[in-house]
């Protein structure tokens, strides 16, 4: 199957619609600190969901892993595990930041990154500035971050214009513009290095190729064996810190079902909120009851499914997006900027800001969707020369 970028571009929006999606259920979940419901969803974002899927549909994933060269597994691994920093801390940028400023800013430096270090490293930069479809591509990465900077404008904006009280019942009680920009930026620059990260596992993706047509499968899923290996990477860096934070703050005792505070529930905790509690006695009333426990074990879970799905389709994307396909990592971060800037509006994170404000959400966003055409158009055009 050859190049077909604008399948490519949905393929990339459906990830998109998938990593945006990724906090949501954080906000159902009841009594539980950030590092507990943190590390659940990491398990099942980079160790479980990555190995059953990619099993499902590539043949012999063992032995692809097992011969692959021991350099591109522990460069695949590194970039995955400074990625994965990158990763951590991004969940702090949407803490302070929350869902639709967090993932603008964050993602938005990420963009710059993971797009053009890769193209810059291998020395292909010379070649796509002289390339009429490279230029294109090029173009519709700078209006991705002229609308990342409009959307940050947007923040500044809702700062001024938002109470605290406002702030609180929206979920966003740690709104920060400050911390979360300074934390947004180191959490853009280390996510880049996933794209890094793919980059290195190359030689995984070539062995995984000729095994999928050897079984007559589709070279679609080339790259999910690459994902195994840099969502390892990721974990490490993540259990980590999430262990020493679950140390640190005592909080072991949650997973069975003692009480905490999650700092992203949509209300501020109270005793009308705690409905789960046992009148009959007091030891028992500060825990959290079994049904409330496996709802959260539930949401922090799903919140990891879809965490991955965004790199399962995003893989898809990038096999069909043909010889340029570093856009991807455009074309990707746009559509998850796309639709957090949705979930924030539909969540209502800009009530209370001033039609100029609104004006500049809705003039981000329909930057970024423009980008990611514009991006798609290139790769057509470079498909077209390509088959010529």
């Amino acid at each position: 199957m050859g190049p077909n970028p604008f399948l490519g571009v949905m393929y990339h929006w459906i990830g998109g619609f998938a990593s945006a999606t990724n906090f949501i259920p954080f906000r159902g979940i009841k009594r539980w600190s950030w590092e507990i419901y943190w590390i659940i969803q990491g398990f099942t974002a980079w160790i479980v969901a990555p190995l059953a899927l990619a099993a499902i549909f590539v043949p012999g994933l063992h032995g692809i892993l097992r011969t692959a060269p021991h350099e591109a597994v522990g460069y695949a691994v590194l970039w995955g595990a400074m990625w994965g920093i990158g990763g951590l801390t991004f969940g702090l940028s949407i803490r302070y930041l929350g869902i639709a400023l967090g993932y603008a800013i964050s993602l938005g430096l990420c963009t710059a990154f993971g797009t053009l270090i890769p193209p810059l490293y291998k020395g292909q930069m010379q070649t796509i500035v002289h390339q009429a479809s490279g230029r294109i591509i090029l173009l519709g990465v700078a209006i991705c971050l002229l609308a990342v900077a409009i959307n940050g404008f947007a923040g500044a904006c809702k700062e001024r214009e938002v109470s605290p009280q406002q702030k609180i019942e929206e979920g966003e009680a740690d709104f920060s513009l400050i911390k979360g920009i300074l934390v947004a930026v180191f959490a853009g620059i280390m996510s880049a290095f996933f794209a890094f990260g793919l980059a290195a596992g190359a030689p995984i993706a070539a062995i995984a190729h000729k095994q999928l047509l050897a079984h007559h499968r589709l070279d679609l899923w080339q790259n999910l064996p690459v994902l195994v290996v840099v969502l390892w990477g990721g974990f490490a860096t993540n259990f980590i810190w999430s262990v020493a934070l679950i140390l640190r703050n005592r909080s072991a005792k949650q997973f069975l079902g003692a009480p905490g505070i999650n700092p992203m529930r949509a209300t501020s905790v109270t005793g009308a909120t705690l409905e789960e509690l046992d009148p009959t006695g007091l030891s028992a009333s500060h825990r959290i009851t079994a049904p409330v426990l496996m709802a959260n074990y539930g949401f922090a879970a799903l919140a990891g499914l879809f965490w991955y799905f965004q790199f399962f389709f995003y893989s898809m994307g990038q096999v069909k997006m043909g010889k340029y396909d570093f856009s991807s990592w455009t074309l990707h971060m746009a559509s998850i900027i796309i639709f957090a800037t949705l979930w924030g509006l539909a969540l209502k994170e800009w009530r209370g800001t001033s039609r100029k404000t609104k004006a500049l959400v809705a003039l981000g966003l329909t930057l970024l969707i423009g980008s990611t055409l514009v991006v798609g158009y290139g790769n057509y055009l470079q498909a077209n020369i390509s088959a010529l």
